[in-house]
């Protein structure tokens, strides 16, 4: 199969397997899709949406959030980890929200990433799923199976962000950077990997990474 071939085979396969393609993390609007996503960094989407509800029970908008205090936000944030630097972010970014953007979270990467806490691949996640604005957010799923299928060197996630934006079609980014991870933790994970399950690696994949496998089940 050529490169391009193999493109076409995963964006038809995983149409195919996610028609409609569920949001890993809960929320009901930009600034809880935000924070949400702040607390993910270094954690699963699993912890974090055990987490978000008693904090959105508390503040679920920026006006709400300063009036806690750091140490109140950190308290409830605890059990998702990194709770020092994102308790800090959360109260921060609030902050510089109703300062500076009217309580409205920002469309831009610049102006998202100049918030506390927030990296480019949060701002990515925020600019597609709350608006619905073309990027390729790349996660471990992503950045594992970008090399696996021998579209990217694997070197890391920058360079991962630019293959996939230059292979795939911009109008496919949004619902292919969701569509990768469920298939990477359904069907192509890190430990526990069984390359029979894993039909896309198993037919276009990168044949260092397939030698490897079937040399370490010998």
């Amino acid at each position: 199969m050529t490169k391009a071939e193999k493109v076409q085979y995963v964006i038809d396969s995983l149409n195919e397997l996610y028609p409609e393609i569920p949001v890993p993390l809960d929320h009901t609007d930009a600034y809880t899709l935000l924070i949400a996503v702040l607390l993910s960094a270094q954690s699963t989407d699993v912890r974090v949406n055990q987490i978000t509800p008693l904090l959105f029970e508390k503040a679920r908008t920026p006006e709400d959030m300063v009036k806690l205090t750091v140490e109140e936000i950190r308290a409830i944030i605890r059990p998702v980890g990194l709770s020092p630097m994102k308790s800090k972010g959360i109260h921060g970014l609030s902050h510089i929200l109703l300062e500076k953007h009217n309580g409205a979270v920002p469309r831009t990467y610049e102006e998202l990433e100049a918030l506390p806490a927030v990296g480019h691949k949060t701002a990515a996640v925020v600019m597609a799923q709350a608006f619905g604005i073309p990027t390729f957010p790349v996660d471990t799923h992503i950045h594992r199976l970008m090399y696996r299928w021998g579209f990217t060197n694997g070197k890391n996630v920058v360079q991962t962000e630019r293959d996939a934006k230059r292979l795939f079609p911009e109008e496919c980014w949004n619902d292919l950077h969701l569509q990768i991870i469920w298939y990477g933790r359904e069907y192509s994970p890190a430990r526990g990997w069984d390359l029979e399950r894993d039909f896309i690696t198993k037919k276009i994949g990168r044949k260092s990474v397939l030698n490897e496998y079937y040399k370490k089940k010998k």
